[in-house]
């Protein structure tokens, strides 16, 4: 990705700006909700393996909580910057509010590459973001999650700085955390799940079947693995997944035409979602270039990586074939490539509706951690299906109703709440 051609918090504001002169608010509550409430910037000196000393630059932003506790992933990522994170804040708003849970929207990150940092490393780099925001985060207050490239144990080395800290047990500070140490069942299929969840919606408003529909995936990290699996116990047929090689430095895509196996791939991934290829090509599977994912002749495309991902470049590539594009990932689609998708009438599910169903499962996480009961993993996922099928639905028949993109519809509905919220607390 091109950081210097692309700046998702432009993109951010510009989709805001739409929409803002869509909902005719005034100038106080654009300029309120235009940016961010709070950002924090510190260096975190960790001492590594080899008795050097390296300073990673971290950082945390705030949104907006005017509807409750601001809630946000972290990164680890060695191409992370300030403008990702406040652009993933923003979006974090919007997902909360167009989901309806009780939360604001919040983004965190590290610069850093865990593929060449070793486990203590990286435990050192958690304890010392966490002792950087320990008197700015908490239960009520701010609530960080696993992002790109973090998981469960980061989390958990974070809460037990914060404890540490704190002197006491605060299992609500943090969601994403192992089962039994807080964390919550049916955390790690969510986000999968959730996109799936609107795909289903998507193709019952269409009514087309899911078994005779076949999809292709850019990404093959927790987020796909999960909407794979679930797509496919829906009846549809996965023919095509993307990973990042980082041996290569470079992606690739893998291709079966009868549809990929993911008993077959689980066990040649790695942790980072990168796929043997010698073991995959063995398998059957055909690896082609990372990009072209995007070219497969399928009926659906699952964005499920980065941001700028289908740009006014790859957007072209895209096949007639396809109907609907699902977001997983944040921020994937520009906003040249989006009034291509519109002009051409591919039903776009936007990434902060699609891929909501991550922080909504953090949320119910939060919310068992608080009261200290905790839900079986059926109950769950059955919360999360509620939650997700609602908001989509709400956001379909506004978009009916007002003749609305997807997108647009979206918006309209998540910024509307925020800013009644901040209206009513008086901040605009």
């Amino acid at each position: 990705m091109n950081q210097k051609a692309y700046n998702p918090f432009d993109t951010a504001k510009a989709q805001f700006d739409k929409v803002a002169e869509m909902l005719e608010l005034d100038n106080g509550t654009r300029a309120l909700l235009r940016n961010t409430m709070k950002e924090y910037h510190f260096n975190i000196p960790v001492r590594m393996d080899d008795g050097t000393v390296t300073v990673f630059r971290g950082f945390r932003v705030v949104h907006n909580d005017a509807r409750g506790p601001a809630k946000g992933g972290i990164r680890f990522h060695p191409q992370e910057t300030i403008d990702t994170v406040r652009a993933l804040s923003m979006w974090m708003t919007w997902k909360c509010a167009v989901v309806d849970i009780p939360l604001g929207g919040a983004k965190g990150g590290v610069i850093c590459d865990p593929h060449h940092l070793s486990s203590r490393e990286q435990e050192q780099i958690c304890r010392g973001w966490m002792r950087q925001l320990s008197r700015d985060v908490g239960p009520l207050q701010d609530v960080p999650a696993p992002d790109v490239m973090t998981n469960s144990q980061h989390m958990l080395w974070m809460l037990d700085e914060y404890e540490t800290l704190r002197n006491g047990r605060y299992p609500g500070v943090i969601t994403g955390k192992p089962v039994g140490m807080g964390g919550s069942l049916g955390r790690t299929e969510a986000t999968g799940y959730g996109v799936m969840y609107t795909v289903r919606e998507a193709l019952k408003e269409m009514n087309i079947r899911p078994e005779d529909t076949t999809a292709s995936f850019q990404g093959f990290g927790n987020v796909s693995q999960y909407a794979i699996r679930l797509y496919q116990q829906m009846g549809g047929t996965a023919v095509a997944a993307s990973c990042w090689d980082q041996n290569d430095q470079r992606s690739y895509t893998f291709r079966k035409s009868g549809g990929i196996d993911m008993e077959e791939l689980m066990p040649i991934t790695d942790k980072f979602g990168a796929i043997d290829r010698k073991k995959a090509e063995k398998l059957g599977y055909e690896i082609l270039d990372g990009g072209e994912w995007i070219t497969q002749d399928v009926d659906i495309l699952v964005p499920a990586a980065l941001e700028n991902e289908i740009n006014a470049e790859t957007v072209t590539s895209i096949k007639d074939s396809v109907k609907i594009i699902a977001e997983g990932a944040n921020g994937p689609t520009t906003i040249e490539a989006d009034k291509v998708l519109h002009e051409r009438g591919i039903f776009v599910i936007p990434d902060f509706l699609a891929n909501a169903g991550g922080v909504t499962c953090s949320y119910f996480e939060q919310v068992q951690c608080n009261m200290n009961y905790y839900w079986e993993k059926d109950e769950v996922l059955g919360k999360l299906d509620t939650k997700m099928t609602a908001a989509f639905i709400a956001v379909s028949e506004l978009a009916k109703q007002k003749n609305l993109y997807m997108r647009d519809a979206a918006y309209v509905i998540a910024i509307d709440r925020v800013a009644q919220a901040c209206k009513n607390r008086g901040w605009a």
